[in-house]
């Protein structure tokens, strides 16, 4: 979602790009489908480096990417988000001295215990070009010494494939019958990791299924663990990861969202839905200062609480942040133009 509104606007600005897919994420419903319905073209590399710890996969990355990048010889590499591919790039980039551009850069949770947080760190001090989704992104990169000249707003590249692609969406036939539904989302290993609190999550989205569907595509990694500590999921339609466009079009027509991911958080605030986030911290604060978002973290009270804000039509209303409008790629191509 985040590389294909720049792959295009480069294309656009007549840049000649190379593609390389890691094979990160490897799954075809979480990857193939993903660059169909995007209309990202074959990648001209694809690592395959699939599963492993995070020494493992980010070792295989950084063995694979070094090849591509002695031998395409690139004049600068550009990077998406906060994946172990992310800063085994940038790790990579730095010893051969290849300029960096990172897209996505600035957030901070200030949770150094989140794997991403760590990516973040590490990408944002070892690039030359850093594009910002928001002003609070700019500010951090600041306060960590990373110099003006290096910074860039450019607003959410997300956000530009949402309002390309949300007409398309809200046409598919499968999703228009559902209504009045909640819209749930878990794969941190912090939530879904411990039979303890992966119970008390369930047990308390079950607690409102009467008054409120509860509509649950599973992360493969939760499926194992839900099946693994044997846990109850009656009350929840579980269904398989789904393509983006069907997950758009489901977002756009929930009466609420309880996710643990950082992007739904960001789709949440600009579709004006209400988005309950199951973590402690966000690294997106603009979408609870300014968005949709709450942070209900491990307390379960105030998830039924907001939950039942929901149902009786008091549920959080929120604005959309400035230059999310869609063309933040654009903007991100006119400062390569000028850069590189």
């Amino acid at each position: 979602m985040k590389a294909a509104p720049v792959l295009r606007a480069l294309s656009d600005a007549g840049f000649r790009q190379i593609l390389v897919h890691t094979g990160q994420h490897y799954d075809a419903n979480m990857s193939d489908v993903f660059f169909r319905e995007l209309e990202i073209p074959e990648p001209d590399v694809n690592l395959g480096v699939g599963s492993g710890s995070h020494a493992q996969q980010t070792a295989s990355i950084m063995t694979g990417l070094e090849t591509v990048i002695l031998n395409r010889k690139p004049d600068l590499v550009m990077v998406y988000g906060d994946v172990n591919s992310t800063a085994a790039a940038a790790l990579v980039c730095a010893k051969l001295l290849v300029p960096l551009a990172h897209v996505e850069a600035g957030l901070r949770s200030n949770d150094r215990t989140m794997p991403e947080e760590i990516n973040r760190l590490i990408t944002d001090q070892l690039s030359s070009l850093l594009f910002t989704p928001s002003q609070d992104g700019n500010d951090n990169l600041v306060r960590e010494g990373i110099t003006l000249d290096r910074i860039h707003l450019v607003g959410n590249v997300m956000i530009d494939t949402l309002v390309r692609l949300l007409p398309r969406a809200l046409e598919r036939e499968q999703t228009q019958r559902l209504q009045h539904y909640a819209l749930v989302t878990l794969h941190r290993p912090s939530n879904v990791d411990s039979p303890e609190k992966l119970q008390l999550i369930l047990s308390s989205i079950q607690s409102v299924s009467e008054g409120l569907p509860i509509l649950f595509p599973v992360h493969p990694r939760t499926r194992q663990r839900i099946s693994e500590f044997r846990i109850a999921t009656d009350g929840l339609c579980l269904c398989d990861p789904l393509p983006y466009l069907d997950f758009l079009a489901l977002q756009a027509r929930a009466d609420v969202v309880l996710t643990d991911s950082g992007g739904i958080q960001e789709e949440t605030t600009f579709l004006g839905v209400p988005c309950l986030t199951l973590r402690n911290n966000t690294e997106r604060p603009i979408t609870v200062d300014l968005g949709t978002n709450i942070l209900v973290g491990d307390d379960m009270d105030l998830l039924r609480r907001e939950l039942g804000n929901v149902l009786q039509g008091r549920a959080k209303r929120g604005a959309i942040p400035p230059l999310w409008d869609g063309h933040a790629a654009e903007r991100i191509a006119h400062v390569l133009k000028e850069k590189v």
